[in-house]
């Protein structure tokens, strides 16, 4: 049951950053989605990652590859926001 809720959770994530960022800039659209996938993605979907992974080799320290997969995503999230916080707006 927790697994499906780290999914969900992750779901409504995404979900969320693209109501945000429908007809938005370029640079909002980094910003929002970097947010949602550091502060809302990433720790759901490492949990439900470890946890699986716990499940599917039947021991409780295998669950910790939550802790490599965390800081992956959440600097994929960082970079992400940082290209949308320092691009420069384009004029056409």
């Amino acid at each position: 049951m927790a697994i499906f809720v780290g999914i969900l959770i992750a779901i409504v994530g995404a979900y969320v950053a693209f109501l945000l960022s429908t007809g938005k800039s370029k640079k909002r659209k980094y910003i929002v989605w970097g947010i949602i996938l550091m502060l809302l993605i990433s720790p759901s979907i490492s949990f439900a990652l470890g946890l699986s992974f716990a499940v599917i080799t039947k021991s409780g320290w295998s669950a910790l590859v939550m802790l490599y997969i965390f800081p992956i995503m959440f600097l994929a999230g960082l970079i992400v926001f940082f290209i949308g916080l320092f691009e420069k707006k384009t004029v056409h």
